[in-house]
């Protein structure tokens, strides 16, 4: 009797030491969910692991697609004024809130030539925005729609193809962070609630207007893909990103500063 507590933790020492030299997963493999469930892998872009430097060739009157476009932001920054005339607007890294729901996929397009031989990305359809908060140094948080919605992102001139010297650079569409039917803490909305909450007559009438006359503000954003692996045999391409764009402006209430998301991104070229 007295032995059976030393057999018991002998026995759990010895299952423990088998268990952990057993063989995982396959990482070779796709994985299951409940292999992704909770490990944040689903928030991660594929990549072209090998070191590749081929290209697509895309020959005239060609009109080929991008597909299942993935940005996976790795840095966020927001343009901070100045504290005094002397110093200029600078960029200030802040902390993602949002953890697990940061990356834009499977977004596709046209890539057709332009007027000057450019290649050409369109974008037609994906999960193409973000609602994103980033918290400052200071404790102010950023609210915006991380989006590339509408893109159209053109190379240089004279291309024929996609290689490891390509960038798409173009300008996109950044709707507004609330929809029409959102109500602030007042109530007030753009189609719903109260048009105006006037709790101080005496306030300045243009600061409350701001707060009365809710707006669906459109904003525009630019990014660059820079494109460094290519997979000639597959069509996959990889690569890091930088997009600068608007925050939310609280539905007109308040100006919007400039966010720049850095990341990296993965895409597959393909015949249309």
């Amino acid at each position: 009797m007295r032995y059976r507590a030393l057999i018991i933790a002998f026995v759990a020492l010895c299952m423990s030491a088998l268990t952990a030299c057993s063989s995982g997963p396959d990482s070779n493999g796709p994985l299951t969910y409940e292999q992704i469930r909770g490990t944040g892998l689903a928030n991660s872009c594929p990549e072209v692991v090998e070191t590749k430097r081929g290209s697509i060739p895309i020959g005239d009157g060609e009109t080929y697609r991008m597909v299942g476009l993935c940005l996976e932001p790795l840095s966020y920054a927001v343009k901070t004024e100045p504290s005094s005339k002397r110093q200029s607007s600078q960029f200030v890294t802040g902390r993602p809130l949002t953890r697990y729901t940061s990356t834009i996929d499977q977004v596709s397009g046209k890539i057709s030539y332009g007027p000057d031989h450019s290649l050409v990305f369109t974008e037609e359809d994906g999960f193409d925005f973000q609602a994103t908060t980033v918290l400052l140094p200071g404790g102010e948080e950023v609210p915006f729609l991380f989006t590339i919605k509408e893109l159209v992102a053109s190379t240089a001139p004279g291309v024929d193809g996609v290689n490891t010297s390509t960038d798409f650079i173009g300008k996109f569409k950044v709707p507004s962070y609330r929809t029409s039917n959102f109500l602030d803490p007042k109530g007030r909305g753009l189609t719903t609630g109260y048009d105006s909450a006037v709790a101080l007559p005496q306030a300045d009438e243009d600061e409350l207007q701001k707060e009365n006359k809710k707006q669906f503000v459109t904003g525009q954003g630019e990014i660059s893909l820079q494109v460094t692996k290519v997979d000639s045999t597959t069509g996959e391409i990889s690569g890091s990103f930088e997009s600068i764009q608007p925050s939310d402006t609280d539905m007109g209430g308040k100006e919007a500063v400039d966010v720049r998301i850095q990341g990296r991104f993965y895409a597959r070229v393909e015949p249309a």
